[in-house]
């Protein structure tokens, strides 16, 4: 079964990489980005795409990366406070401390 998961998640990536490939193939014209006070970019389309993936990814991460760290901290704080409870709370089950010592009676029985 794991041999099958591992044979499909390679063929899915060769699936992936091929389609990549064709579209970079397919999108080798060169285009000009006209962009802010009269300044040009010529370059290949498909580059332009990948490049324009990449900021957007980029920017994602880094818009998102002040929650992410602070739902991590949240969760390590939780962590610690369930931890310290289940101490507290096994502590207090596992120790028996009797209020009177026990007596041996060794007349009976």
């Amino acid at each position: 079964m794991n041999k099958l998961i591992w044979l499909l998640k390679w063929m899915l990536r060769a699936a992936i990489f091929f389609a990549l490939l064709v579209f970079a193939l397919n999108n080798q014209t060169r285009v000009t980005l006209n962009l802010f006070f009269d300044y040009q970019w010529t370059a290949p389309l498909v580059f332009i795409v990948l490049v324009t993936f990449a900021l957007g990814w980029a920017l994602g991460v880094v818009v998102m990366l002040p929650r992410w760290l602070s739902q991590r901290n949240a969760a390590r704080k939780a962590r610690r406070q369930l931890e310290s409870d289940s101490e507290s709370k096994l502590g207090m089950s596992t120790q028996f401390m009797p209020s009177t010592p026990f007596t041996h009676d060794r007349t009976a029985g």
